[in-house]
C-alpha cells in the first residue's frame, strides 16, 4: 500500500506514525472503522426517536381554573376569606385562546319562613294559650290569661289593654274564640306601626340614614345589611364609621364595605363622631352618592351626656345638608324585652327616631315586645332581623308577623 499524499498544512511528524501503524495492522483498522460506523448509526436513530425531532409534541394546556385551584392562596386572600366571606366570588382569569367551561350556577337558597324564625316567641306567647282554648271565659280563665300576658314581654300597658279587650268581649257574649280575639287585637296594634313603602328611588341625593342603638344591639351589622340591600337595588352607598370608641368598630364596618362594594369614611380613634358624620355627608354630596349610612357609638339610654351627643350629630348633619338625616333608625335587640321600650323612649327624645329595627328575633322568646312598642310608642317598625345573612333583614309587615305568630 503506497503512502497517501498529505496536505502541506498538516505536519508530517503528527500523522506519519499513525499511517505506519495502519499499514502494519489493516485488520484492526477495518474492525475499528466498523465499530465507529455502528456507533454513529445508533446515535442517529436515537436522535430521530426523541420528542420534538421530526414531529410536533402536543402538550395539553391547563385550564385557568385548574391553575387557580392548584395554586395555594396568598396571604392577602387568606386574610380576606377569614374576615368576611365575599358575597359573590370572582371568576378566574382565562387566557386568550383557551376555552373555559361555564361553571355551574349555584341557586340562592330560598328565604326561611318567618313562622320558623318566630318559633320561640310563638311558644312563649301563643303556645301558652293552648291550655285556655275551648274553655268558658270566666274569672278563673281571665286570671290565668292575665298571668300569661304579663310574662310575655308585652308590657304592662299592652297586657292590660288586651285583657280588657277579652273581658269586654266576654261580657257581651262574644268571646267564643280566645285565640281569634287576641289575634285581632294584636293585629290592630301592629297595624299602627306598619311603615309605608321605603323610598325605591330617593328624590334627594344623598338619602342620609342615621343609625342608633345600645352596645350589642346589632347596630353595625344592621348597617352592613342595609348597605347590601341598597347595593342590590343598584344604588351607590357611602358608609360613615361614626363609632370611634369601640375597638374594631371601624374595621367591622370596613369589612362590610368591602363585602358589599362601597367606600367607608373613617376618622381617628376616639375622635369626634359628629365630625365623621359631617365628612361623610359632605363626601356623599360631592360624589353624588345615593345613600349615606351613618354609624354611631353604642350608648346606654341612661347616659345623658352621650344621648346629648346624638343631638349634636343630628344638628351638624342638618347644617351640611338641609333636611338630613332623612331617616333615624333605632336598632333594638329583641332579647332585652321590656328594656327595649325604655330605650326607644329615651332615644326618640334625644334624636327624633323615625323608625325601629328589631333584631335577633330568631333566637329570642321575647319578640312580644314588638307589640308593646307598637302600643306604647307607635313608632314605625321598618325592619325585623331574623338571621345572620343580609337577606334576613326583612321589611316589617304587620299581617305577615301576626300570621307567623298565630300559625298552628
Amino acid at each position: 500500500m503506497s503512502s497517501p499524499s498529505l496536505p502541506e498544512w498538516l505536519p508530517t511528524e503528527w500523522v506519519q506514525p499513525w499511517l505506519e501503524w495502519a499499514k502494519a495492522h489493516p485488520s484492526e483498522l477495518l474492525a475499528g472503522g466498523a465499530v465507529v460506523a455502528a456507533a454513529l448509526l445508533l446515535l442517529g436513530l436515537c436522535r430521530l426517536r426523541r420528542p420534538g425531532h421530526g414531529r410536533r409534541l402536543e402538550v395539553p394546556v391547563p385550564r385557568a381554573a385548574d391553575r387557580v385551584a392548584a395554586e395555594p392562596p396568598g396571604e392577602a386572600q387568606r386574610e380576606a376569606a377569614q374576615t368576611v366571606p365575599s358575597a359573590a366570588g370572582s371568576a378566574p382569569a382565562v387566557e386568550p385562546g383557551v376555552a373555559e367551561e361555564e361553571p355551574a350556577r349555584e341557586l340562592p337558597a330560598p328565604p326561611a319562613r318567618l313562622g320558623d324564625r318566630l318559633a320561640r316567641t310563638r311558644a312563649a306567647l301563643v303556645g301558652r294559650l293552648s291550655g285556655l282554648l275551648g274553655r268558658k271565659v270566666d274569672e278563673e280563665l281571665l286570671e290565668e290569661l292575665e298571668a300569661i300576658l304579663f310574662t310575655a314581654d308585652l308590657g304592662v300597658q299592652t297586657a292590660e289593654s288586651l285583657l280588657a279587650r277579652v273581658r269586654e268581649a266576654a261580657e257581651k257574649g262574644a268571646a267564643d274564640s280566645l285565640s281569634q280575639l287576641l289575634r285581632e287585637a294584636i293585629a290592630e296594634k301592629l297595624a299602627r306601626v306598619e311603615p309605608g313603602p321605603p323610598p325605591a328611588d330617593p328624590s334627594h341625593k344623598p338619602h342620609v340614614i342615621l343609625v342608633l342603638g345600645v352596645n350589642g344591639s346589632g347596630k353595625t351589622t344592621t348597617i352592613g345589611k342595609l348597605a347590601a340591600r341598597h347595593r342590590a337595588a343598584g344604588r351607590s352607598v357611602l358608609l360613615g364609621a361614626g363609632d370611634t370608641f369601640r375597638a374594631a368598630a371601624r374595621e367591622q364596618l370596613q369589612a362590610w364595605g368591602e363585602r358589599v362594594g362601597c367606600e367607608v369614611v373613617v376618622g381617628p380613634e376616639g375622635g369626634d363622631p359628629a365630625a365623621v358624620a359631617f365628612d361623610t355627608v359632605r363626601a356623599a354630596v360631592a360624589r353624588g352618592v345615593d345613600v349615606a349610612l351613618l354609624d354611631t357609638a353604642g350608648r346606654l339610654q341612661t347616659r345623658r351626656p352621650l344621648m346629648e351627643e346624638l343631638g349634636k350629630i343630628t344638628r351638624v348633619v342638618g347644617r351640611e345638608l338641609p333636611g338630613a338625616p332623612h331617616e333615624t333608625l333605632l336598632v333594638l335587640d329583641a332579647n332585652t324585652g321590656q328594656n327595649a321600650i325604655s330605650q326607644a323612649r329615651e332615644f326618640t327624645a334625644a334624636a327624633g327616631v323615625t323608625g325601629l329595627v328589631l333584631t335577633k328575633l330568631d333566637g329570642s322568646a321575647k319578640g312580644g315586645v314588638l307589640v308593646g312598642l307598637a302600643d306604647e310608642l307607635g313608632i314605625p317598625v321598618r325592619y325585623v332581623g331574623v338571621g345572620e345573612g343580609p337577606e334576613d333583614l326583612r321589611d316589617f309587615s304587620a299581617p305577615e308577623f301576626v300570621e307567623a305568630l298565630f300559625e298552628s
